[in-house]
Formats: C-alpha cells, structure tokens, sequence
C-alpha cells in the first residue's frame, strides 16, 4: 500500500503540480536573471512563469482529451437525452452535462436559448446553465494541481449539487412564463442529427476546441497570474487577512461581491485563489469568489437580462448568490478536513 501511495504521489507532483517544471523555472530565474526567487521580484517572476506554462500545457492536454469525448455529445444528442427525463433526474443530466461542455457564462447562454426553444423545461436548462462554467471536467485537474484532491472534488460536488438544486427550485415555482416570447415563440430548433464522426474529423475538432478555447482564455489567464504573482510576493499578508481573514464574517461576503464585476473562467482564478491561500484567506471564501467570478460574472447577467424576464432573473441571480454564500462559510468552517 506504501508503495502504492508513493507512487501516485510521484505522479501527483509530475504531472499536476509539474515539480520539475518549478525547479526548471527557479534555475532559469537565478541563473539566467540572476533573481534570488527568496526576493519579491525574483519570486514573482518564478510564480508567473511557473504557473503560465503549468496551466498552458495541463490545458492543452485537457481540453484535447475532453473535447474529443464532448464530440459524442453535440446540442442535439444533449437535448435528445435531456428530453426523455424529467423531475430531478432531468436536472441532474442537466448539472452533468454542463461538466462536460466547458463554456464560460456568457457562452452558455446561446445554448441555453436553443435548448429552452427545444421544448426542453426551463429548471432543467437553468441546472446547464450553472453548470456549465462553473464545473468542468478539467477543473477537477486543475484544482488538485494547485491544492489537493480532496479540495477539487469537493468543488466540483458543491457546483453541481447547487446547479441542480438552483434548476429544480425554478422548475417548482413555474418561471417558464418569465423566459423572453421570442426564446419560447419560435419553435423549436433541430439540430444535425448524424451523429457519427470519423476518428480523424473527433480528432480536428479537439485541436479546434483547444485553439478556439486558449484564444478565449489567454489573456484572462496572464492577467490571474499576474494578479496572483502581485498578491503572492508584493501585498503584505497582514493587508489581506485585515480584509479576508477567515475570522471575520464577512469574508465570504465580500469575497463574492468583489467576484460578481470580474469576467473569467475557472483557468483565470485559479493563480489568484492560490495566491490568496498562500496568504491565509479561508478556502471557502477563496471558493466563494471563485464560483462567483465564473458564475454570477455582471457581462453574463447583462446578457441573460436580454433573454428572461427581471423576476426569473431576480430568482436566478438570488439562488445562486445565497448557494455560494453557503457553500463558502460552510467551507470556511469544516474546510480543514480536506486540508
């Protein structure tokens, strides 16, 4: 079992945490800058780079692999699956398969559209439309790259259990007359329904989703580790506890109104939220911000303000804000056993 142990803990740090590319990135700083990383700017410099290309290649590797498995689910064969459920079963098909379509809010949306226009029954959508950018599949990874395990799955279930919960409480109270006429007036929307591809065109469209996503998410990804780097080596600790110290109530509060003007996916605050851990901010008020960014983001509500109505989006904006705010003071409390 010990050997078991190690040997997946070797692979952990290989892979994930990519150790060898840390110490790779720590000899470039000292021997070709001639940086301490000991120092402020030497060791933001190594956090920038380090986590740059950690996060570029498990994207890569990730976003390949997962797209290759999301061409057996297309829009039409999602909303062939969805429709033959309902209840609570529909609403957690829906949550899952928002993991494995990994949109940032605002990209969730049209889909949204075309599955309501389906016939398909508003909660459930609504469960996909959580979903989708706060779960993917490839958080998981890139959770446990940075914290452990047990933290990533952790994540991952809270996302879902609130997508399914969020979605089913709007399909109890009946918001389907609060969806835009022009959503729900125009019949539904067939999609392609050959569903076969050949292993080569599976293969052109991963590299296509890997290019589409990485021009997607480049920029978002600098700028969370730069903003990451700054808050790891260059703001002092006692600035952020004063602010987010997990002794203070309302850390997970501001946490989340600070998340909701921000527009980016989990790749973008992910070195953030690793730099504000690394300075003592609760877990569950770096997880309270996180969900909020990717969630509840204001160019996402401004959009989705086009295709439902104010009290459906009133309800959804409420559910979700109070679904984090649980899930983040809980965290804050029991978070230390999964440390």
């Amino acid at each position: 079992m010990d050997s078991i142990v190690a040997i997946f803990a070797w692979l952990n740090n290989a892979l994930l945490k990519m150790t060898w590319l840390s110490e790779g990135v720590r000899w470039l700083v000292e021997n070709v800058f001639g940086l301490s990383i000991a120092t402020r700017l030497g060791g933001s410099i190594h956090f920038f780079i380090y986590d740059v290309f950690k996060i570029f290649i498990l994207l890569s590797v990730l976003i390949y692999s997962l797209s290759y498995i999301q061409s057996y689910f297309p829009p039409e064969r999602t909303r062939q699956i969805l429709g033959r459920m309902n209840g609570v079963q529909a609403n957690i098909a829906g949550a899952l398969l928002g993991t494995i379509t990994p949109f940032c809010s605002c990209s969730s949306i049209p889909l949204f559209i075309g599955f309501t226009r389906a016939g398909l029954p508003v909660g459930v959508t609504f469960s996909f439309l959580i979903s989708s950018p706060l779960v993917d599949l490839a958080s998981i990874i890139l959770l446990a790259s940075i914290f452990n395990w047990k933290i990533a799955i952790a994540y991952v279930l809270l996302g879902l259990v609130l997508a399914v919960l969020g979605g089913s409480l709007i399909s109890f109270l009946k918001m389907e007359k609060y969806v835009a006429d022009f959503v729900t007036h125009n019949g539904a929307i067939e999609g392609e329904q050959d569903f076969s591809m050949s292993t080569k065109e599976r293969r052109d469209f991963a590299w296509e989703q890997v290019v589409e996503i990485f021009d997607k998410v480049w920029l978002y990804v600098l700028i969370g580790v730069g903003i990451g780097a700054t808050i790891h080596n260059w703001i002092p600790e006692h600035w952020i506890t004063a602010l987010l110290g997990q002794e203070h109530w309302y850390s997970v509060l501001i946490a989340t109104i600070v998340g909701i003007p921000m527009y980016a996916d989990i790749f973008g605050t992910l070195p953030i939220a690793e730099a504000l851990v690394g300075k003592g901010v609760g877990l569950g008020t770096v997880l309270a911000f996180m969900m909020a960014v990717t969630a509840l983001s204001l160019p996402s509500i401004i959009l989705l303000k086009q295709v439902v109505k104010l009290p459906l989006l009133s309800l959804f904006v409420g559910i979700i804000f109070i679904g984090i705010l649980i899930i983040g003071y809980s965290l804050n409390a029991f978070g230390y056993l999964l440390v």
